[in-house]
């Protein structure tokens, strides 16, 4: 499988390799480390971060094949990387400096720092938004499951992106209470108030969980079926999260 994903789209292959890279290193960075930022090691959101660009990265080289072709294509592969790089780039400067990457304009290096992120995640969307329109037009009937997989999947990652501008509006990811506090392990969701990042995660994911539905059942109807699903759920996130009410309470 990574033999054909390399063939498929070698440039974001080998950056979400890099990516890899990196996080055994923040990992054993992260053993030493006894700083804490909101609770937890510095180190933790760099390695959630790395994951899920890693996955990104890889998923949209995997869709490659099933695009048009041509200069444009090419300009978005370089775009998504460069937008990525940056990305991870602040948040491992971020965490190296003790303090936090998103939301912090408590300096002008910082608001410079939480600036560019949003820059790049603006672009990065765009990108996408381009990517999604090259998908192929045609849909061989033996193939229409994993085709319309990848548009709905796609489209859903896009109202996860625009869902994360609520998330800028709000300064926090947090609803009813600062950042930090009691969370879920690993991912941190709250578990004492409103979390806007589950429906953003929820919605992200989108584009790895529809297309391989429709590979497995190669059924264009059910694709569309759980893609409303998908999409009513992401609402009933947003929603949770704006009453202030946690995914999962103490």
């Amino acid at each position: 499988m990574l033999t054909e994903l390399r063939h498929r789209d070698p440039l974001l292959f080998w950056i979400g390799a890099a990516m890899l890279l990196t996080l055994v290193l923040v990992l054993l960075l992260s053993i030493g480390d006894t700083r804490l930022i909101l609770g937890i090691n510095p180190w933790i959101k760099p390695m959630k971060f790395l994951v899920s660009i890693t996955i990104f990265l890889w998923t949209v080289a995997w869709f490659i094949p099933e695009t048009k072709p041509g200069r444009t294509l090419h300009t978005i592969r370089y775009t998504i990387s460069a937008a990525m790089i940056i990305e991870i780039a602040c948040i491992l400067l971020q965490a190296a400096r003790g303090t936090t990457s998103h939301f912090n304009v408590s300096t002008v290096f910082d608001a410079v720092i939480f600036n560019t992120m949003g820059s790049t995640i603006a672009i990065n969307t765009i990108a996408m938004i381009v990517f999604l329109a090259l998908v192929r037009r045609d849909t061989p009937p033996s193939r229409a499951g994993y085709l319309w997989g990848i548009r709905a999947g796609i489209a859903l990652f896009l109202l996860a992106s625009f869902e994360g501008g609520l998330i800028v509006a709000n300064n926090a990811h947090t609803v009813g209470a600062p950042d930090g506090g009691p969370g879920l392990p690993i991912v941190n969701w709250s578990m004492e108030h409103g979390d806007l990042r589950i429906a953003h995660f929820f919605g992200m994911h989108a584009m790895q969980a529809l297309p391989l539905i429709g590979f497995l059942s190669r059924s264009r109807n059910l694709v569309i079926s759980i893609g409303i699903l998908w999409l009513a759920v992401m609402g009933g996130l947003v929603t949770l999260a704006l009453q202030g009410r946690p995914l999962l309470s103490l």
